[in-house]
């Protein structure tokens, strides 16, 4: 078995980026012979994961795969050519290295110029001599020759003396240059690998390869453009992709997934878990303390984490594909790479919750028709105007209902005012407090504008989880009344608005406790 000394190049032609990491598949032919050989492939990235490599021989073959492994080797980088941003030490060192390179050559031609005048040389005294023997004499020729070779000798031997200074000047230079360059740009050896594979083939021949393994340092994460005109809005999924594996991907068949291979798959542990009884005190058999919480509405998702968040993907692992092949660079860099566009009917209203904020959004509803799900991540909201800011998108399943808000609009104003009174009923002792908001609506149209626009009001009320404490919504004094009340307490109004119109909403609602109640 040998290896050849020239490995035999290995591409990257298909990546599926994880959420943390990437599988990497690299395709080639290989031309064996017939016998066990070793072949040294690559390079490859040097982070590449040796437990992870996975080699096999495709089509119709009868080659075996007997051993295939990452061996890695510290490598000099080699010497490129001097660039603009090159420093006067390196550009120095180039200049004499060119210069070495030419007086060489010259050196060269010289010693063989040389050699050659000196069998010119040697052939015209065993001429002189032959003809001595012979009783030939050419004495004035034979001199005029010896002095033209001599002459031509001296004065190419003053041009190798000459060349052969300035090279060990050269060279002296070069060195001082050198080390001068070592001690203020060090550059520290690159580390490569290579994939060593050993195969054993009954006949000669062609055979495909198909390698493939884990990379780390690659990850990707979903976005969004939310394009809205008029009654129809276009969303295109992007996917944000990072790698920093040690070398490009080019031209490679892109696949997205959410999969955690990295996660293990073991049981929770279980730890013992004590419920004890006890009698209540008289105290508290007398009194019910309650108090005032405020809750959030959620939907199952993942735990919000600092930093970049995860892939939030319904739990269950999807996978996204890119329609053409793609190609990202290994700068670190995050590059955007086209999933998907779709196009959508899509509603919109005024919306306004004024208890947590004044401004009133615009709220854009429609369908997801892009044909996968839609993970959850940032979306940039483009509308007539252009740019109108960034969002956030929820998982969104196929053919499920999306919510996203525009930005505010600058032409409505909303202000808020409460008031509270607290009062006792003679016979029952009950505890009543009665709380009225009243929300005053405005909107400052610009000239021009003649339609009425509906903004949607949405007020919330408390919602008892005990008997002892009741609440009711007095919509004899809600001016005007409430279109719907939901279970979690949110009072809803459709308000519609004219230009430079004023409206103002009244909402009043009562807690009534018993005597027994504490902490209203």
């Amino acid at each position: 078995m040998s290896t050849a000394p020239k490995p035999i190049p290995l591409p990257v032609t298909a990546v599926t980026c994880l959420e943390d990491r990437a599988h990497v598949e690299r395709t080639t032919v290989l031309d064996l012979t017939a016998g066990v050989q070793r072949l040294r492939l690559g390079p490859v990235a040097a982070l590449a994961v040796d437990r992870t490599l996975h080699a096999e021989l495709t089509g119709d073959h009868s080659a075996t795969v007997l051993d295939a492994r990452i061996v890695r080797a510290w490598t000099p980088r080699g010497p490129l050519p001097p660039t603009d941003d090159d420093s006067a030490l390196r550009r120095r060192v180039h200049a004499l290295e060119e210069e070495r390179q030419g007086l060489e050559q010259r050196r060269d031609r010289l010693r063989a110029r040389l050699d050659l005048l000196g069998r010119l040389a040697a052939d015209l005294l065993r001429e002189i001599g032959e003809g001595t023997g012979s009783g030939e004499s050419e004495r004035p020729r034979w001199a005029r020759e010896l002095d033209r070779v001599d002459e031509e000798r001296d004065t190419y031997a003053e041009r190798l003396r000459a060349v052969e200074a300035r090279l060990t000047a050269v060279a002296t230079e070069l060195t001082a240059v050198e080390r001068a360059m070592d001690l203020a740009e060090d550059e520290p050896a690159e580390l490569l690998a290579h994939v060593e594979l050993t195969v054993e083939a009954a006949v000669a021949g062609p055979v495909g390869l198909r390698l493939s393994h884990l990379t780390p340092c690659a990850l990707w994460r979903p976005a969004y453009r939310a394009v809205l005109d008029g009654d129809s809005l276009t969303l295109e999924t992007d996917a944000m992709v990072w790698q920093r594996t040690g070398e490009d991907w080019s031209d490679v068949r892109l696949t997205l997934s959410t999969a955690r291979s990295a996660l293990a798959g073991d049981p929770p542990r279980l730890r013992v878990d004590r419920l004890t009884l006890e009698d209540r005190s008289p105290a508290e058999r007398r009194t019910v303390d309650v108090e005032l919480r405020e809750e959030e509405i959620g939907d199952l998702g993942p735990a919000p984490v600092l930093g970049l968040p995860g892939v939030d993907d319904g739990g269950e692992a999807r996978v996204l594909r890119s329609p053409t092949p793609v190609s990202v660079a290994g700068d670190g860099r995050a590059h955007r790479v086209p999933l998907s566009v779709s196009t959508t009917a899509a509603s919109s209203e005024y919306a306004c919750s004024p208890e947590v904020s004044p401004l009133v959004n615009q709220v854009v509803r429609f369908d997801n028709r892009s044909g996968h799900a839609l993970l959850a991540g940032p979306v940039d909201l483009v509308r007539g105007s252009g740019f109108s800011g960034r969002g956030t998108l929820e998982f969104t399943a196929p053919g499920a209902p999306v919510e996203l808000a525009f930005g505010s609009g600058d032409d409505f104003r909303v202000a808020r005012h409460t008031e509270e009174s607290r009062d006792s009923a003679g016979i029952t002792q009950r505890t009543v407090v009665t709380r009225t908001v009243r929300l005053h609506l405005s909107r400052f149209s610009a000239p021009g504008e003649h339609d009425e626009r509906l903004v949607v009001l949405r007020e919330r009320i408390p919602v008892s989880e005990v008997s002892a404490v009741e609440v009711r919504l007095r919509k004899d004094a809600c001016s005007p009344a409430p279109d719907a009340v939901d279970a979690e307490g949110i009072v809803r109004w459709e308000v519609p608005l004219p230009p430079d119109g004023h409206r103002t909403v009244t909402l009043v609602y009562e807690l009534s406790a018993s005597a027994k109640v504490t902490g209203l």
